[in-house]
């Protein structure tokens, strides 16, 4: 992985820090730009240049909006990076996060940059997080990888406590980040379980992997009939963060297919371009696993990882098997491109036995949550609206949209199977809730349960906000905030 900037903190006011950029922030208003007594002092420092450049420029002060102007000597800082923080009075953890990504992303080949942005309730560590995030850069096969990089990013008047849990979220969104944008030619199923165990190594918690032989043994017919088409194994993931005292204990599953040709089932060409991002909700769980060995909440944690390739090769489960999940429930597979909710199968089923309070699960499942939520929100089905709530809330403080779908239970008809218990697909309508209602069969009785189908959000188009093209590390945060959240 690709070293994070040093997050520090400085003592030095923004008028004496020496940096090759200063961050500071600007709120729009009825009269105009407005700047805080920081930005006065720069502007008094630069004699009036600073608001007379944000004048010119039209320069608005809303969330997003950057200007960098010089400073041409005056002050120690070479340029100042004025971001857009939009109205004063509605200034939260989501604008201050934004405004921070946003700004440092057109610094991010500077050396070392300084921050002096405004603070306000739980404004601190996002503002931490979207320094840190925004500078993220995906680059170990570019050819000309010699650009200057961020190394430094010193927050003027940083709260220490804030800085350290913001390093810990954003260094593990990179994980997950990196983890998503590997090529599958080099993140196999067998990579993904070493890469998991350099994880725990570092944060602490146990590791063990499973190969074909040990799931054969225990009945995985889902992950192994996924597996059958490609030429590379399958490995199931289990991590378990475990402290002492802890009287709590929860479940977090990650789809982990590291290629998804469809199978059998095969998608065209367009649609296979991005399948590398197929296993977005295992990197999910790692990097919410590497969180937890810093930050040590006094809960108990599950992690489980059903890794595998979608390939058509010529021993490839076919449209009308039979598999036989862990636990003993068969399938009749209509689409090997559902595949899955066939491995998060196995892996619910195998949880659910360990007793959690509750089951989380994340993967990029649907195209229909794309169409339902767009490409920037994670669809949330759940049998129980406690654990609906917890979420929600802890999205909302990680800066992730999540929205509660519906789980309707005459659309259960859908996956009724002449052959078997279920068939794992029903007609094209109501796709994502037909999937989690499949899912949702696993799951063991009286077990909390969610699903977060990050189908849209594990993915970015473009540059926006905190987040850069390609892999976004989608609920890592949500995953760390509700987990704490359970600890109390």
């Amino acid at each position: 992985m690709a070293e994070l900037p040093q997050l520090l903190t400085s003592t030095e006011t923004a008028t004496e820090v020496a940096c090759d950029a200063l961050v500071i922030g600007a709120f729009s208003s009825d009269d105009g730009v407005e700047l805080d007594d920081t930005g006065d002092a720069l502007d008094r420092a630069l004699d009036g240049a600073l608001k007379e450049h944000l004048d010119s420029s039209r320069f608005k002060g809303k969330a997003g909006d950057v200007a960098i102007v010089p400073t041409l000597g005056r002050i120690p800082a070479k340029a100042i990076a004025v971001t857009g923080l939009g109205d004063r009075s509605e200034l939260d953890a989501g604008t201050a996060r934004k405004a921070a990504g946003v700004a440092v992303r057109r610094l991010r080949e500077r050396s070392t940059v300084a921050v002096a942005l405004p603070t306000g309730d739980g404004t601190a560590q996002a503002t931490g997080e979207g320094l840190l995030l925004g500078s993220y850069q995906f680059t170990p096969y570019k050819s000309d990888d010699h650009a200057r990089r961020l190394e430094r990013i010193l927050v003027i008047d940083g709260d220490p406590g804030s800085i350290e849990r913001a390093s810990a979220m954003a260094e593990a969104t990179w994980i997950a980040r990196d983890l998503t944008n590997e090529p599958s030619s080099t993140l196999t199923p067998e990579a993904l379980a070493a890469r998991a165990r350099e994880i725990a190594d570092v944060a602490g918690i146990e590791c063990d992997v499973w190969d074909e032989k040990r799931l054969a043994d225990k009945g995985f017919g889902g992950l192994l009939g996924v597996a059958a088409g490609s030429q590379q194994p399958p490995r199931f993931i289990t991590l378990r963060y475990a402290p002492e005292g802890a009287t709590k204990k929860v479940a977090i599953v990650g789809k982990g297919v590291t290629y998804d040709s469809g199978g059998l089932s095969l998608k065209d060409a367009t649609s296979m371009e991005t399948m590398k991002t197929d296993m977005a909700g295992a990197a999910a769980v790692l990097g919410a696993m590497d969180a937890l060995g810093k930050l040590r909440p006094n809960i108990e944690v599950l992690g489980f990882i059903p890794a595998t390739e979608n390939m058509p090769g010529g021993r490839a489960i076919k449209p009308g098997d039979v598999i036989t999940h862990y636990g003993g429930r068969t399938t009749e597979v209509m689409n090997t491109d559902a595949e899955g909710r066939l491995v998060l199968a196995d892996a619910l089923a195998y949880a659910s036995e360990l007793g959690p309070d509750a089951i989380v699960d994340i993967a990029t499942l649907t195209g229909s949550i794309m169409v339902a939520l767009g490409k920037k929100a994670t669809g949330l089905f759940s049998n129980d609206e406690t654990l609906v709530e917890e979420l929600r809330a802890a999205g909302e403080q990680a800066g992730e949209r999540l929205w509660p779908m519906p789980l309707y239970e005459d659309y259960k008809k859908e996956l009724e199977s002449e052959v078997a218990d279920m068939k794992n697909v029903g007609t094209r309508w109501g796709g994502a809730i037909i999937a989690s209602l499949f899912l949702r069969e696993f799951v063991g009785d009286g077990i909390a349960w969610a699903h977060l189908d990050i189908a849209g959000a594990a993915r970015a188009d473009s540059d926006h906000e905190e987040k850069s093209k390609g892999g976004t590390g989608v609920a890592v945060r949500t995953l760390v905030s509700w987990i704490e959240g359970r600890a109390g």
